[in-house]
């Protein structure tokens, strides 16, 4: 996740999808995320106080500042580079369960009161530009959340 100024997604030259305020979502899907997961995950990122205000550069949501998010759907994010020099992708979740999933996550923040709320070209080759705040990135990660954690894999 990462606070930005503006991002776009483009698939072969052409804009598919754009923000201004907000937030850009990378998101990885697992074999075992599900309904819950992706419930969970959207209200933290609506809820999540990464923009300034006044008095603190951290102190308001994505709720109360009225920003947009950019949801681009990054199986990548599952690569695992410990043997050889080609990263695997087994951890990532197949593409049949992903997506569905991945159209849910955004569905969930629209339900969530995130006002505008735009997707990338699942499975598409997507260039994504972004305008990067702070810079402020987080992870976040559903496998953590029992513990306490929220910044140590994938989203």
């Amino acid at each position: 996740m990462q606070r930005v100024s503006s991002a776009q997604v483009s698939v072969d030259g052409v804009v598919v999808a754009s923000i201004d305020t907000g937030a850009l979502v990378l998101l990885g899907i697992a074999p075992a995320d599900g309904e819950a997961e992706a419930r969970w995950l959207a209200d933290k990122i609506a809820n999540l106080r990464i923009f300034p205000d006044e008095g603190h550069p951290i102190n308001r949501s994505l709720l109360d500042v009225a920003g947009a998010c950019l949801v681009v759907s990054q199986f990548t994010l599952y690569g695992d580079t410990r043997k050889g020099r080609r990263p695997s992708f087994q951890g990532a979740a197949r593409p049949e369960h992903a997506e569905p999933l991945y159209l849910r996550f955004a569905e969930l923040l629209r339900e969530g009161g995130v006002g505008a709320v735009a997707t990338g070209v699942f499975g598409a080759d997507m260039k994504v530009a972004l305008v990067n705040e702070g810079p402020v990135t987080l992870i976040l990660d559903t496998v953590e959340r029992s513990a306490g954690r929220d910044s140590s894999g994938p989203a």
